[in-house]
């Protein structure tokens, strides 16, 4: 297991030296950072004088060997729009982004699980049948369509929830927390539930798929002929290893709520990291998207391989392998 881990620990950091690279190409070929900081007024002395403090003028190499250095320590120097610390903007959006995407995880797992284990034990039924319809909505509809829906219907006709905003939080040193107050939670409700639903309807019919084809196999067949319940059968055996792809699936989809949750957070005005990006697109500022693309891949490459050690928790086939190949 030790190499292993080492090998994935290995392909994780040729990934995010790869990335870096990438969010280095954005200094070099997406506008000037220097005409945006001095404006177009400025003098060639200003001009020169400001690309030798920023390095610019230094060869392309020693730029991107510094770019990494400082990446590696969270640094990615000053927002050209709100002349701001990169990463103390991203410390401060970043909260919310975590908080509405384990939110939004949350119910996509608590509700999307029980709906495909029923789909796949009762799959002739009415209730089935409506919910493999309401599960092709899901994935079907754009997720800023079924957030305007959503605040149509329970903010501006019903009244039920506000429209947009984090209510009021909590702060804890660098963090805040809006899961803290009655508001924060008032106000997550709709950002989360748009954010979850396809998730939700994913993880639903993955569930289904995987239990239909874990009822017939042959194990399952000899725990009926040993006399266990259908509870024994269907939620001791068949679900636990049912649960196996849809950890991968669950632990993938986390980086993605968390990548993808611009569009909520655009339709919603939620003050997350997804917001920040929009606005640093909107205005080309470059050292926020770049820190935005390490960060994000940061996250899906820590998640993927923590799902790759859990599968040698929950799968002792791999153990078996592992063992043999070494």
């Amino acid at each position: 297991m030790l190499a292993f881990i080492l090998r994935r620990l290995f392909q994780s950091v040729i990934v995010m030296v790869t990335v870096a690279f990438i969010a280095f190409m954005l200094f070099q070929y997406v506008g000037d950072p220097v005409v945006f900081l001095l404006g177009q007024d400025a003098t060639t002395e200003q001009i020169r004088q400001l690309r030798a403090d920023l390095g610019l003028d230094r060869s392309f190499v020693v730029q991107f060997v510094h770019f990494l250095g400082n990446a590696v320590q969270g640094e990615f120097g000053l927002s050209l729009r709100q002349a701001a610390k990169v990463s103390r903007l991203i410390a401060e959006r970043f909260p919310a982004t975590l908080e509405l995407a384990l939110v939004a995880a949350l119910i996509a797992l608590l509700i999307g699980v029980p709906m495909g284990v029923y789909a796949a034990l009762r799959r002739g039924s009415f209730v089935s049948q409506v919910l493999m319809m309401i599960s092709l909505l899901g994935v079907s509809l754009p997720t800023f369509l079924i957030g305007i829906l959503l605040i149509l219907l329970f903010a501006v006709t019903l009244g039920w929830f506000p429209s947009f905003g984090r209510g009021e939080v909590v702060q804890m040193g660098w963090w805040s927390s809006g899961l803290m107050t009655a508001k924060g939670w008032h106000h997550i409700v709709l950002p989360a539930t748009t954010l979850a639903i396809f998730q939700l309807t994913l993880i639903m019919r993955l569930v289904r798929a995987e239990m239909l084809e874990v009822l017939r196999t042959d194990y399952i067949k000899f725990a009926r002929a040993r006399g266990l319940s259908n509870r024994a059968v269907y939620f001791g055996h068949a679900l636990k290893n049912t649960l196996v792809p849809v950890m991968t699936i669950t632990g993938l989809q986390i980086g993605g709520l968390i990548a993808f949750a611009i569009i909520t957070e655009t339709v919603f005005q939620w003050p997350g990291m997804g917001l920040l990006f929009i606005q640093a697109v909107t205005f080309a500022d470059i050292p926020v998207m770049a820190a935005y693309l390490c960060l994000i891949s940061l996250i899906f490459v820590v998640i993927n391989l923590v799902v790759d050690l859990l599968y040698f928790v929950v799968d002792p086939r791999l153990r078996v392998e592992g063992a043999a190949g070494h």
